[in-house]
């Protein structure tokens, strides 16, 4: 197959922070991008060649919108699968409609997941009370009650403790078709985020572990400290998800580890990953640039990670008392502070986030913190 290569132009559906970082990536290697989706000033529009600005259900927008590309991919998964099959009518869409069908609806995930023979935590399918309700007489309590579709960052999601909850929590995702999961008693969460090309080969950027903070991701550390065993069938999982749904791009495995030394999958993101946001920084090749090689049929690049790194997300809540003191962290010299332009910081939005590299994780991880504390610390 042909590669894209230098020189043309990319096009981008969806325009948050993970666009962003794509675009810097692609323009960096000579490549012209395009974006589109419905809101304009966009962290992905702002650095891009051209920013289209339409509704997603607009199909003849998006039709013209592809055929002033070369290939098409995007930066979340909840693009509508009529839009990716209208810009699949002009120009290739990596990763394929397929992977998006299978990803953006938990029930079909987990059926793909259990289907390639992967661990996953116990769940029951819920489109009634009373499904809901054998769902738990099976499974027990706690447990998860999570929307199928359009879920991310703890959105749509319920904690039920009792049998007794089970028709609030019902009401709370307004009686529409869900997950119902056992809770986990993990030790630590982790992911894999790995790119696979045109041509098959598939690329790592090894385990990197992750803390939450009110189902949001807060810090991740690369690499995780985790016994060569476990870390191998994490990234065998990877390698496993990659091939089994013939992607062509990048994709994510969030993991859960147990208390017995057990992986479990979590969830799966066709697409670079908030807790991979450290390799652009940290490796040799990051993972937006390899999205980048990987959509356009190039070769994969090194994933080589030149030293132990940690990021920090930072979020709205950090401008509850006016625009934070930049210089301040800037007075860190080892720490990287990456904004992503968002004109309204909302408390829980991801507005930037914070790199930092040193002799080990647990040292990167310290200093990223510090760097945080500090800036909370500030203001201008």
């Amino acid at each position: 197959m042909t590669p894209v290569l230098p020189g043309a132009t990319i096009g981008v559906l969806g325009t948050g922070q993970l666009g962003r970082m794509f675009a810097i990536a692609a323009r960096r290697m000579g490549y012209r991008v395009h974006t589109f989706s419905p809101e304009t000033d966009t962290p992905t529009g702002q650095v891009a060649d051209v920013e289209v600005v339409a509704p997603y259900e607009d199909l003849d927008a998006v039709r013209a919108f592809a055929r002033d590309v070369s290939v098409v991919t995007f930066e979340f998964e909840n693009v509508p699968a009529p839009t990716a099959a209208a810009a699949a009518e002009r120009a290739p869409v990596r990763p394929g409609g397929h992977v998006l069908h299978t990803t953006q609806q938990r029930l079909r995930e987990k059926a793909f997941l259990t289907g390639a023979g992967l661990p996953v935590a116990p769940f029951a399918a819920v489109r009634s009370l009373a499904d809901l309700r054998a769902g738990l007489e099976r499974l027990g309590t706690p447990a998860i009650l999570k929307q199928a579709a359009w879920g991310y960052d703890g959105k749509g999601q319920v904690r039920i403790d009792s049998p007794a909850e089970a028709g609030p929590a019902w009401a709370a995702v307004l009686e529409q078709e869900c997950v119902l999961e056992a809770v986990v008693p993990f030790v630590r969460e982790a992911s894999v985020i790995a790119a696979r090309g045109l041509d098959g080969a598939v690329a790592h950027f090894g385990v990197i572990e992750n803390e939450h903070r009110d189902h949001v991701l807060d810090v991740s550390v690369s690499p995780a400290e985790l016994p060569g065993r476990l870390a191998a069938e994490a990234v065998e999982i990877a390698r496993t998800v990659v091939e089994a749904l013939d992607v062509a791009g990048v994709l994510s495995v969030e993991l859960f580890v147990t208390a017995d030394d057990r992986l479990l999958v979590n969830e799966l993101a066709p697409r670079p990953h908030n807790s991979g946001h450290l390799t652009f920084d940290a490796c040799v090749t990051s993972q937006f640039e390899q999205q980048l090689r990987a959509v356009c049929g190039l070769p994969l690049g090194s994933t080589e990670q030149l030293r132990p790194a940690a990021m920090a997300n930072l979020l709205g809540d950090l401008w509850r008392h006016g625009e934070p003191d930049w210089a301040t962290v800037c007075a860190f010299p080892d720490v990287k502070l990456h904004l992503y332009g968002k004109s309204e910081a909302r408390p829980g939005r991801k507005m930037g986030h914070l790199v930092a590299m040193a002799e080990t994780p647990r040292r990167a991880r310290a200093r990223v913190l510090a760097a945080r504390e500090a800036l909370e610390g500030g203001r201008s």
